[in-house]
């Protein structure tokens, strides 16, 4: 197909004694056995907090590592009932701690609830994790069954919020289309200075 950069991601798995991490080893290790690998980011889940999963897809070695924190600590258990907020810091501060090279990458939501100062000092637990990359979009509800929009956030918001993330010293896309896999391969090649 010719394709450049390949982002994986599935559903969560938490059927798996590990999670799905096979998976996303075996896809890793797929795509580098091509004549011409592409970059390989992976989407993954928390997995529960167990970190040696992280670790085998660390060691499969993408060239980048994403997992969406998703929102706010306060809305967490409203938002993501299985997760945990420090899983997602966990996560991603593993690593940054075991892969230094890997450009580490998450995504929010809002629309939710949520504050300007919350998603604020997200972005700053963000950072101290090491994360490198932040996408911030608008959450739409998918069913009746989901938690439902609590507000739009205008493009004026979205901007202010790519302000305080750049100060931080983070690669920030917001907007309201934004989704995590949005533009990765450039948010990529701005990381590595080819951008």
């Amino acid at each position: 197909m010719g394709l450049e950069h390949v982002v994986i991601t599935a559903v969560d798995r938490d059927d798996l004694a590990d999670g799905g991490a096979q998976g996303f080893v075996a896809c890793i290790e797929g795509l580098r056995e091509l004549e011409r690998p592409p970059a390989i980011e992976v989407l993954t889940p928390d997995f529960r907090g167990d970190l040696p999963q992280v670790d085998r897809i660390i060691d499969a070695g993408p060239e980048v590592y994403n997992h969406n924190v998703e929102t706010v600590p306060r809305l967490y258990r409203q938002v993501r009932r299985s997760g945990r907020y420090e899983w997602a810091m966990e996560v991603l501060g593993r690593v940054a701690e075991r892969a230094p090279e890997m450009i580490r990458k998450s995504g929010l939501m809002v629309g939710l609830g949520e504050t300007r100062d919350e998603i604020v000092e997200v972005l700053g637990d963000l950072c101290r994790a090491g994360c490198q990359v932040v996408t911030i979009g608008q959450y739409l509800q998918p069913s009746a069954k989901q938690v439902k929009v609590a507000r739009y956030w205008s493009p004026e918001e979205f901007e202010d919020l790519d302000q305080a993330g750049t100060a931080l010293g983070l690669e920030i896309f917001a907007g309201p289309f934004v989704r995590s896999s949005y533009r990765a391969e450039e948010a990529f090649l701005r990381v590595v200075g080819q951008g």
